[in-house]
């Protein structure tokens, strides 16, 4: 199965290009996550953790 997938991808022109694409839009999305992480507000980081234990919104009828 992998021969017949790896013969069929050497036919098709310019798909060499694909998988750099992929791996720089995988790379990418990381380095911005992990700046996003390391820049985040300390009392926006502890905003967000508490609202799942945050029961004072919910009506409980």
């Amino acid at each position: 199965m992998l021969k017949f997938v790896k013969n069929y991808m050497d036919s098709i022109s310019g798909i060499e290009i694909f998988p750099i694409i992929s791996l720089l839009i995988f790379f990418s999305f990381f380095v911005i996550l992990f700046w996003w992480v390391f820049t985040a507000k300390k009392d926006y980081i502890n905003k967000v953790s508490n609202m799942p234990l945050d029961n004072q919104n919910d009506d409980i009828s």
